[in-house]
């Protein structure tokens, strides 16, 4: 089955409750989620994220010219996603190609190297498939520490979802005001972590939609708390075969009690009992290299060294980035013109 949430239908249905157009193409063999975005003079483009990749019958991604009809797969959704942007009077469509060799199978469009990638380009995904002793044992030494810590502290973790709540794995009701405040915590913790890092979040309305919207079955919204003051928080969702760390937040007072770091382990242990065979931590940067116009090489060296704590031999995966493909010439140099003036401003 295919791991990748991005192209799932309720990340669609998601997507379009925030208030963007989604569209989708294919069948069971290979398909398209596609997301319409706007911006300010430039106008409209597709995005289809993590895209493309070939989902052949038994379950393997495999695109290669080895493969029968493969490329002819590609042929005909290529021509159906660019026939669909031509009638919708699109600029440009963005693509994650999951490898070079898939780059190479849409060299011969007109495609660009995108000013800026839309998703991380190196992820960190480990195993948690090894007993919890094991995947304890397996840790960083000050991971493991931290972990301990924390919970000598007495940090509690709480397991939010639309529906109920879960606390130390025993269920209790919760009515929907309850939701609601616990979405709003996280919401300010978002809010407090992007003025700290100098990052730029998503709007407020975007969390409390994926929150409202993806099944409880899906995501998680962890939250740590300590003297009774809620100060981390980290949301997960689970697709396929993998849980997935897509949001976090943390106050600026308790660091000292290290919450990030049971909120994962937290995370980790119920993905494994929930049947997950690996945990994607998201992006980092081995070479903490600046990957984004809205990360700094420092954050990256932190956020690196958390996450591959937890898996130390684990080797991430790296992927080519965000490529556009042309379809209105003029649209798309007047985009890149834009760009060029921001990034001077």
């Amino acid at each position: 089955m295919d791991d990748n949430f991005l192209q799932s239908e309720m990340w669609r249905k998601f997507q379009a409750s925030v208030g963007r157009k989604v569209f989708f193409i294919g069948d069971n063999n290979i398909s398209a989620s596609i997301i319409e975005h706007n911006l300010p003079v430039a106008g409209r483009y597709f995005y289809i994220p993590r895209w493309p990749s070939a989902r052949i019958s038994n379950s393997q991604f495999l695109i290669s010219n080895k493969i029968p009809n493969s490329n002819d797969q590609i042929s005909k959704i290529f021509s159906e996603v660019i026939s669909l942007a031509k009638e919708n009077n699109i600029g440009w469509i963005r693509i994650d190609p999951e490898n070079e060799k898939i780059l190479e199978l849409v060299k011969d469009l007109r495609i660009e190297k995108a000013p800026h990638d839309m998703q991380p380009k190196e992820n960190f995904v480990m195993s948690i498939t090894k007993t919890e002793e094991e995947l304890l044992a397996g840790m960083k030494e000050k991971t493991r520490y931290n972990i301990k810590l924390s919970q000598k502290r007495g940090v509690s973790v709480k397991v939010i979802s639309n529906s109920k709540f879960l606390i130390s794995n025993q269920t209790s009701n919760s009515n929907d005001q309850n939701f609601k405040n616990y979405a709003e915590e996280f919401i300010k913790l978002i809010k407090i972590t992007s003025q700290r890092k100098g990052i730029k979040s998503h709007p407020e309305n975007y969390y409390r939609k994926m929150l409202e919207t993806i099944p409880r079955e899906n995501l998680k919204l962890y939250l740590a708390e300590y003297q009774n003051a809620t100060i981390a928080g980290i949301l997960v969702i689970y697709f396929g075969k993998t849980a997935t760390y897509l949001h976090g937040a943390s106050s600026d007072e308790f660091r000292n009690v290290m919450a990030p770091y049971l909120l994962q382990w937290q995370a980790i242990q119920d993905a494994k009992k929930a049947g997950m065979e690996k945990y994607d931590f998201g992006g980092i940067s081995t070479n903490y290299e600046l990957n984004t116009n809205i990360r700094t090489t420092s954050s990256w060296a932190g956020i690196t060294k958390f996450k591959i704590g937890f898996s130390p031999e684990t080797k991430s995966t790296e992927f080519p980035g965000s490529y556009d493909i042309v379809i209105n010439p003029f649209k798309y140099a007047l985009y890149r013109a834009l760009q060029k003036i921001k990034s001077l401003i």
